[in-house]
């Protein structure tokens, strides 16, 4: 049946029986795909055939159509459907569909919600937007150009997100005459490329969208020798990500819980897979509890039974230790719990990524900090080929480890998108900069676990009779930490108070003597010092750190490692021209001269604090009133 006719049939039912075509239009499946590939491959003239051939674009759209027509006297498909196109088109010369364009329309048999991508390279983390969401990949191919470079990097990263469905639409066939070897070649390339990065199948069709050939029906008088569906009918059978979600074990992300009386505490989340009916025994993850399910609810009642993909609050048989972020699951069969894991990334910033640099990390309602180590390999999309990397650059994509600073509930990505998928978020500027897919945690996640001590940081801090603090001195080259914490230190100590001085020249005699001063082991300095400071603190020690440390996400990384108020910042505030002036060590001189490269203040950005704890001028301070000062500032330290 062609779309025309089931407009036809949808348009009867709309005259006799209003509420009846409202309910079946209610119940009709959804299907969300993505149409991409390469630069004019013809995204948007294929998506104004779509919602034009199917005869339900929106009133808007309809209405702007009908007015232009009537301004300019003309009547027929060919007009109205150029309208529509051109004004596609120009969406895309003004720049709009750098960002993703979402558009809607239906059949008898099903909705569609379609995205429309920009084929730019230097816009591939808007692609990756539209496809995380898609159940199904529309790639586009010029006959004329055959299968080019942003035909495989979007053919990778939709067949990496997780899309098994793909249509390789040999688009523009009426510009190389229908020709049937052309068509061929094209899909014998494809099809080589597909092999090599995992794609096991491809539809493929050969299209003209400006024309409508296999569009809508098919064979066309053009293509006679094609003996497959047209598009439309594709996408109105294929089977959907949904369906296939409820073949899965149970799992329901929390997102809230919802306890408006003593009576009731229910947990309500969107099912990212299986089935659940009351009576099931199900597993509250990473804690481990079992309970069984009490009732089901939506805002339209109780139910029997709920599946994949709807939202519901469920309720237990038992009191049990459940809030957001933790997943309920099949008792039988429980996702996994590591702070550990291997994954794929996609790094979607400017800004490079930062190995060591902790980043939000966001998995459906979860919400942990994460540190990832330098990539393993960043993946050559057109060649497929692993390539060294030390981090990933825009639209890069890599493999790397991550690590949390708590477990995370997860399963693989390619198990299921809703907890294999997560984005990572810069801590300062709150931007995404990259989506990420866990392929697996690490062995060694599971084989380590903490060993409880009988003597704890509290008994330590109480036979030393003081609180543990990290008075974390940061300040530039010259500023004059080392010489205010040593003095700090040294009033400290006639106080009977217990400490312990870390200084960065000291430290790289030997822990990290093997650390350079790029920007990616500066992090790695701070973060070590940060671990060291820790266990200094665990031991009941007031710590004193002096370090230029730069950057404010390493600092604030080294504060949530700790008790809230163990952690001093303190800020020797010291102007570049005074620390410069002083150049005790010559390093400025170097570095002017260019003898020393990434010194802080001249070729790398030092980031002074916005609020800290202490803030000390040495340019009106000798360096025992600043320590007379700080001092003053923390005590009490019991």
């Amino acid at each position: 049946m062609s779309v025309q006719d089931s407009s036809f049939q949808m348009d009867s039912l709309i005259a006799e029986d209003i509420d009846a075509y409202l309910d079946q239009h209610q119940h009709k499946s959804l299907l969300r795909f993505i149409t991409c590939g390469s630069v004019d491959d013809g995204k948007s003239t294929l998506i104004g055939r779509l919602l034009y051939d199917s005869k339900m674009i929106f009133e808007d759209q309809l209405a702007a159509l009908q007015s232009d027509s009537a301004k300019h006297g003309t009547q027929g498909e060919e007009i109205d459907f150029a309208l529509l196109v051109d004004g596609l088109a120009a969406e895309r010369e003004q720049g709009i569909t750098i960002d993703v364009a979402y558009r809607f329309f239906t059949t008898e048999k099903r909705k569609f919600i379609v995205a429309d991508t920009p084929g730019h390279e230097q816009y591939t983390r808007n692609m990756v937007t539209g496809a995380s969401t898609a159940d199904l990949a529309v790639i586009l191919v010029d006959a004329r150009k055959g299968v080019l470079k942003q035909t495989r990097r979007h053919s990778y990263l939709v067949h990496l997100l997780g899309i098994k469905h793909l249509v390789l639409a040999v688009n523009k066939m009426d510009l190389v005459d229908y020709d049937q070897r052309k068509f061929d070649e094209i899909v014998r390339d494809y099809g080589e490329f597909a092999k090599e990065a995992g794609i096991e199948d491809f539809t493929a069709i050969p299209i003209s969208g400006f024309k409508g050939d296999n569009i809508t029906a098919a064979p066309c008088s053009n293509t006679p020798w094609y003996h497959g569906h047209a598009l439309i009918e594709h996408l109105e059978t294929v089977k959907l990500a949904n369906t296939a979600a409820q073949e899965r074990s149970f799992r329901m992300p929390v997102q809230w819980v919802n306890r408006p009386n003593l009576d009731f505490r229910g947990f309500a989340g969107l099912i990212a897979g299986g089935t659940v009916k009351p009576g099931d025994m199900v597993r509250i993850v990473p804690a481990g509890k079992t309970s069984t399910v009490k009732t089901i609810s939506t805002f339209d009642g109780d139910m029997d039974e709920a599946v994949a993909g709807q939202s519901v609050t469920i309720t237990l048989a038992d009191e049990v230790d459940c809030s957001r972020g933790d997943v309920i699951a099949a008792a039988g069969d429980p996702p996994e719990a590591s702070d550990q894991f291997c994954s794929t990334i996609v790094w979607m910033d400017e800004t490079a990524m930062k190995p060591g640099r902790g980043y939000w990390l966001k998995l459906g309602s979860q919400m942990v900090t994460a540190t990832v180590q330098p990539p393993k390999y960043e993946i050559d999309v057109n060649s497929l080929d692993h390539l060294a990397a030390k981090t990933l650059e825009l639209n890069s994509i890599g493999v790397a480890e991550f690590s949390t600073d708590r477990p995370i509930t997860f399963e693989s990505y390619e198990k299921n998108r809703e907890l294999g998928g997560f984005i990572l978020i810069d801590k300062f500027s709150n931007a995404t900069v990259a989506a990420g897919m866990i392929d697996f945690s690490l062995r060694r996640a599971q084989n380590v676990h903490w060993q409880p001590t009988t003597i704890t940081r509290d008994d330590h801090s109480s036979l030393k009779n003081q609180r543990p603090r990290v008075l974390w001195f940061t300040g530039l080259s010259g500023s004059g930490k080392s010489t205010i914490a040593n003095e700090v230190e040294k009033q400290l100590a006639l106080m009977n108070r217990h400490t312990f001085l870390l200084d960065g020249d000291n430290v790289r005699h030997g822990l990290n003597k093997d650390l350079g001063f790029t920007e990616t082991d500066r992090i790695e300095n701070i973060r070590r010092i940060g671990e060291v400071s820790k266990l200094m603190a665990d031991a009941g020690l007031i710590v004193l750190t002096a370090f230029i440390s730069p950057f404010r996400a390493e600092r604030q990384m080294v504060r949530e490692m700790l008790p809230d108020g163990e952690f001093i910042e303190v800020f020797v505030d010291t102007p570049l021209e005074v620390a410069e002036a002083r150049d005790v060590k010559g390093l400025y001189k170097k570095a002017r001269d260019g003898e020393l490269k990434n010194f802080t203040g001249i070729d790398s950005p030092y980031e002074a604090p916005e609020t800290p704890e202490i803030r000390v001028n040495t340019v009106d301070m000798t360096p025992v009133e600043a320590a007379e000062y700080i001092i003053s500032q923390i005590l009490p330290l019991k």
